[in-house]
C-alpha cells in the first residue's frame, strides 16, 4: 500500500476467487431456487361459481358498451335495446350472484378476513411466500457477515462522490480509502438490487427470483387483502346504471351518414 493524494490497494486474486465470486454466485442460484420454490408453492386459483361469474361479466359487458358509445358499431336500434336492458336488470339486481334483493333484506357485511376460509387460504399463502423471499436474505446476510467481514472486494472503474461512501462501504470504518472500493457487505447490496436484469434474462420477466420485492410486499400477501376488500354489486350495479343512462346521450353510430362520407372521399359527391 502507498499513499501519495490517495490511497491504492493492491487485492489478493484470491479475494476475487474466493469472496467476490461466491458471493455472486450464491446469490443468483438462491434466486433461482427461490423461483422454483415460489412456483411449487403456488396454488392453483380456484374457480368462481357460475353466479359469481355472470356478475362480473354483466359489469365488463356494460363498461365495454360505454367504452364504445362514441363512433359505436352497434347501430342506435341494437344500442339502446341494449343499454336498456342492462339498466333495468342492474336496478333490479338480475346479475348479483345472490339473487334480486327481497323486501326486509338487510345489506351483507363483507366477510371476516379471519373467518373466512378463503381468506385464510390467501393469508397462508402469503405468509409462506414472505418465508420463501426473506429467509435466504437473512442467511445470506449472516454468511457474509460471519466470514466476510471487512473485506474489500472490488475497485468501480468509474469516479463517485463522498455521498457514495456510507452505501458502498458498509463494515469498513475508515476516511482515507478512495469511494470506489466496494466492501463484502455493500456488494451483497448491490447484488440484492441489481441482479434483476439477469433474472428476467434466465427466467423471463414473471418471475419470483427478484428480492427486492421483499421491500414492498405485503406481509400477509396480495391475496389476503382481496377477501376483506370484496365489491359490493349491489352499488357498483346502481352507479353502472347512471353511467349507462349518461352514455346514451353522447352515443353515436359510426355508421351515420356512411353513404354520403364514401361517395364524397371518390369525388362522386
Amino acid at each position: 500500500m502507498s499513499s501519495n493524494n490517495a490511497v491504492s490497494l493492491y487485492l489478493d486474486p484470491q479475494i476475487r476467487d474466493w469472496v467476490l465470486f461466491p458471493i455472486t454466485l450464491v446469490m443468483i442460484l438462491v434466486g433461482i431456487l427461490r423461483h422454483y420454490v415460489m412456483v411449487l408453492l403456488q396454488t392453483p386459483p380456484k374457480s368462481l361459481p357460475r353466479a359469481a361469474l355472470r356478475e362480473q361479466r354483466a359489469l365488463t359487458r356494460s363498461q365495454v358498451l360505454r367504452a364504445t358509445s362514441a363512433n359505436s358499431p352497434i347501430p342506435p336500434t341494437y344500442y339502446k335495446s341494449i343499454s336498456r336492458h342492462l339498466s333495468e336488470a342492474f336496478d333490479a339486481g338480475t346479475y348479483l350472484k345472490d339473487g334480486p334483493p327481497k323486501e326486509g333484506d338487510t345489506p351483507k357485511m363483507p366477510p371476516n378476513p379471519m373467518t373466512d376460509p378463503a381468506a385464510m387460504d390467501g393469508m397462508m399463502s402469503g405468509m409462506k411466500t414472505q418465508m420463501v423471499m426473506m429467509v435466504p436474505q437473512m442467511v445470506i446476510m449472516g454468511w457474509i457477515n460471519f466470514f466476510f467481514q471487512g473485506f474489500v472486494l472490488i475497485k468501480l472503474p468509474f469516479p463517485l462522490t463522498l455521498g457514495f461512501k456510507s452505501m458502498l462501504q458498509r463494515g469498513i470504518e475508515t476516511t482515507d480509502m478512495d469511494v470506489r472500493w466496494v466492501s463484502s457487505l455493500s456488494w451483497y447490496f448491490l447484488n440484492f438490487f441489481g441482479l434483476n436484469g439477469l433474472y428476467r434474462l434466465i427466467l423471463g420477466g414473471d418471475n419470483s427470483a427478484d428480492s427486492s420485492r421483499d421491500m414492498t410486499a405485503s406481509p400477509f400477501g396480495a391475496q389476503a387483502q382481496a377477501p376483506g376488500q370484496a365489491q359490493d354489486y349491489s352499488k357498483l350495479f346502481k352507479a353502472e346504471k347512471d353511467n349507462l343512462e349518461f352514455s346514451e346521450g353522447i352515443y353515436s353510430w359510426v355508421g351515420e351518414g356512411v353513404e354520403d362520407r364514401i361517395l364524397r372521399r371518390y369525388g362522386k359527391i
